[in-house]
């Protein structure tokens, strides 16, 4: 296993990391989600529309229901280490899948450092998805000469959790 890290081959780096906000079909609610997703990672949000009926809740095909916004290189890893001090370094290893992805909730968009609270934007929720990839990972999405990941370029959750331990000083309960 030593060989493997000297390899850079064998890195784990942060693919993207994607901050979503369901809302509901209020047009309302929609602006004050864009404006808090704005706020606390600097881009410009796109909305998630239904794919699927829902009489119950007043959703239908079409309709807006939320904001996501997908964050690459150092403003992904800056936003992460964020969210992270926001649930105190602390993630569940069933957050984790077995593809080395994780994501986990925050209840609060102002639990994360350096946020102040608006009372016109009121208090919401948001997720955060990370993606974790190695180098040579790309030929799985290219448009040509698409091939198969071999089994030691995928990340493990063990891969992951390793990771997030190492790298961003994690505690996994």
């Amino acid at each position: 296993m030593d060989e493997n890290k000297e390899n850079p081959m064998q890195k784990i780096r942060i693919e993207k990391i994607t901050v979503n906000m369901g809302v509901g079909g209020s047009a309302e609610e929609m602006k004050k989600a864009v404006q808090i997703i704005e706020k606390i990672t600097g881009s410009r949000p796109v909305q998630t529309k239904c794919r699927v009926k829902q009489p119950g809740w007043d959703i239908r095909p079409g309709l807006p229901i939320g904001v996501k916004v997908t964050l690459r290189n150092s403003s992904a890893e800056e936003f992460l280490r964020n969210a992270l001090s926001a649930k105190e370094g602390m993630l569940k290893t069933k957050s984790f899948d077995r593809n080395g992805n994780f994501g986990f909730g925050i209840h609060e968009y102002i639990d994360l450092p350096k946020i102040k609270y608006d009372p016109k934007l009121g208090i919401r929720g948001l997720d955060v998805l990370v993606t974790l990839e190695k180098p040579g990972y790309r030929i799985k999405k290219r448009k040509i000469q698409k091939a198969k990941v071999g089994g030691i370029q995928r990340v493990s959750r063990e891969d992951a959790i390793g990771f997030m331990k190492e790298k961003f000083g994690a505690e996994i309960v």
